[in-house]
């Protein structure tokens, strides 16, 4: 019987219904690429999510040897026009509607306890998290993305947290991440401005690490990965000392949970109208993408620029934003998220 860390990778993860693993054993990074039903952070989502990082730690624990198998954790979006609009609103509605507090925390909780583990690099000192955001990173997808130890962002991806348009803030770790990257008065004004940005400004400001060619952002992430080869080392010794001088714990983030869900139920009917409405956006985003067909990985070695899509005509190359199977949808309806009647969210 094969006994390798190859084999314990391979075998070690179930199919998952929202998620698409693949394990680059070259550069031993393993891929997640989100793939919900719809654009943003469903609880199948989130549990898969939890359950990719526990199954992680637990092959670290008994497989001391997969240490060279995965060194890096990348999470990126099987949709490149689109990394993730963030929290499940239609639940929320729901949840304050009924002033189910219990569930709503439950959400929240959820949701930190990824974070923190991603945040934390499952506590594994030898791994590094990546987030590659492709398209657009709105609410708790901006969160998501933050929370890597890497943030790689492709030039024109657009980042920003829309919350306060109906009197919510980012409750999923927003304003902790952003303060261990930014100082707190710029992470407060990203926050309060409900703009979005262009990976350009984000990476300008110190929040966005590594910045991509549009359509590059799979080669930008190997790139990285090729770069730190030998320096691999130091560069972990450093991720230690800044987790170390600036630390992040579970319990901060839960304290703001806290304070999350008290300010979900205390929202207005105009507020549940404004969240209803984008969460109107997310579906018809999700219409648009299921046009696209059945979407395929890039390889290991991926050709700059180029993601691979397949419908049930033919296997074909297409833009990463321009899949060949959307060629009759309008390009305003695939690269602009339709939230025209919840704006100002502008481009800064």
């Amino acid at each position: 019987m094969e006994t390798s860390c190859t084999f314990v990778v391979d075998r070690l993860f179930p199919p998952y219904s929202q998620l698409y693993l693949h394990h680059d054993r070259e550069r031993a990074a393993l891929w997640c690429y989100l793939n919900p039903d719809r654009t943003c952070a469903t609880l199948t989502l989130v549990a898969e999510v939890r359950d990719v990082q526990e199954r992680a730690r637990k092959l670290f624990h008994d497989s001391p040897a997969s240490i060279q198998e995965l060194q890096y954790l990348v999470f990126a979006s099987a949709n490149p026009a689109v990394f993730s609009f963030g929290g499940d609103l239609e639940l929320f509605v729901q949840l304050i509607e009924t002033r189910d507090r219990d569930r709503l925390y439950d959400y929240g909780r959820d949701c930190i306890d990824v974070v923190y583990q991603n945040w934390a690099n499952l506590g594994v000192p030898t791994l590094t998290t990546i987030s590659l955001v492709q398209g657009m990173a709105l609410g708790g997808g901006f969160e998501g993305a933050l929370s890597s130890n890497v943030l790689i962002a492709e030039e024109n991806a657009q980042l920003g947290f829309p919350e306060v348009l109906f009197n919510l803030f980012p409750g999923m770790g927003g304003y902790s991440l952003l303060t261990r990257r930014i100082e707190p008065w710029r992470a407060e004004r990203l926050m309060r401005s409900a703009n979005q940005y262009r990976a350009r400004e984000l990476r300008d400001m110190g929040v966005v690490d590594v910045l991509a060619p549009d359509g590059e952002g799979v080669h930008a992430v190997n790139d990285f990965i090729r770069q730190r080869r030998h320096t691999r080392h130091g560069q972990l010794a450093i991720q230690r000392v800044r987790q170390r001088i600036n630390p992040l714990t579970r319990e901060e983030l839960l304290d703001v949970i806290e304070i999350w869900v008290d300010t979900a139920l205390g929202l207005s009917a105009r507020d549940l109208r404004l969240m209803s409405q984008i969460h109107g956006a997310q579906r018809r985003y999700s219409g648009v993408e299921e046009k696209a067909g059945t979407w395929m990985p890039p390889a290991a070695n991926p050709q700059p620029g180029l993601t691979l899509w397949q419908d049930e005509r033919a296997k074909r190359v297409g833009l990463p934003l321009r899949p060949a199977a959307l060629a009759s949808v309008p390009s305003a309806n695939v690269q602009e998220i339709e939230l025209e009647k919840v704006r100002p969210l502008t481009v800064a």
